[in-house]
């Protein structure tokens, strides 16, 4: 078995735990939860791998079309994982740039937010290796960073640029990792640099789980564990609260717009700050290190488009 390598010090992290804070007994008897989670496993693998096998014929589709399909078949891979989709407050109609951005509790929260305003996904280079899920977020346009080299997130910015600047939808989760659900981090500017050169609306979303527990993808938290616990859960509901968008010409400068986005998606606790720590020709946020499942984290201020490992396009790929 190797070793794992430590992460690297300059990276986000949360306080949460599996089995602090992802841990949920439920009610009913455990040969219930049991073949409840077969089932709904069965399910829900299924509907992953038919979306894949079939995302091929929706190429010649007109754009209008493959976005109906996309939020249609990711609201089918949920409700086959055995959760309830409850939206609030009105969906931003495609037509423009966005940068979507959300806290982030689960590797749940992309099918969810795909669901609701599907768009080009920022996820860590190994989420790619994912059985399943891996592909299912290839074939949907994700743009794949590596966390791990500092120097790559120049180019991160550039891409989410480049996406906006088309008049594409970006999504990103600013917290750096995953958090429960009982709190948040606070929101990296980096990636609001992206809206800030391209003029773009930045849209808050909330996303909250009900129980807290089954769907939290915190610390080392292996896949196969988390995707068991939420096909076991008893009425687990995902609720997705949409801000108003921000329009990003509203503040002077991506920290300023990050504060403010933060401010949308967690309303009820003071506005967090970190001291921040020179490297290169970029400023970074000082946190510790991150925990190993931790997920999409953004980069630092650029000005030009560059490529950030795209993932091929295909026909499921998620409108721009």
């Amino acid at each position: 078995m190797s070793t794992p390598t430590a992460p690297s010090p300059w990276l986000p992290t949360a306080p949460c735990t599996p089995g602090r804070c992802a841990a949920h007994p439920g009610p009913d008897a455990p040969r219930v939860a049991a073949a409840r989670g077969v089932l709904r496993l069965a399910a829900g693998l299924t509907a992953v791998l038919l979306g894949l096998l079939l995302a091929p014929l929706t190429a010649a589709l007109p754009a209008p079309w493959r976005r109906l399909l996309v939020r249609r078949w990711c609201r089918a891979v949920i409700r086959a994982f055995g959760v309830r989709i409850r939206v609030h407050g009105p969906v931003t109609p495609p037509g423009g740039p966005l940068l979507v951005v959300a806290n982030h509790v689960s590797w749940l929260d992309v099918p969810l937010i795909a669901a609701v305003l599907p768009g080009r996904m920022l996820a860590k280079r190994e989420v790619r290796g994912w059985p399943l899920l891996g592909r299912l977020a290839a074939s949907g346009g994700t743009l794949f960073i590596d966390r791990d080299r500092l120097r790559s997130l120049p180019g991160t910015v550039g891409a989410l640029s480049c996406v906006l600047a088309g008049g594409g939808r970006v999504v990103v989760f600013p917290e750096g990792s995953t958090w429960c659900g009982r709190a948040g981090g606070a929101f990296r500017p980096a990636a609001f640099q992206a809206a800030v050169d391209t003029g773009s609306a930045v849209q808050p979303v909330r996303i909250d789980y009900r129980p807290t527990g089954p769907a939290a993808f915190v610390g080392d938290d292996p896949l196969g564990a988390s995707l068991w616990r939420i096909a076991r859960a008893r009425r687990l509901v995902a609720d997705i609260r949409l801000a108003e968008p921000i329009p990003g010409a509203r503040h002077p400068d991506r920290r300023a717009l990050a504060r403010a986005a933060e401010a949308a998606v967690h309303p009820r606790r003071a506005p967090y700050t970190v001291p921040p720590y020179t490297v290169s020709a970029y400023t970074v946020p000082r946190q510790p290190t991150v925990a190993s499942e931790s997920a999409n984290r953004p980069a630092s201020s650029v000005h030009q488009c560059a490529s950030v490992s795209p993932a091929p396009a295909s026909s499921l790929r998620t409108p721009s």
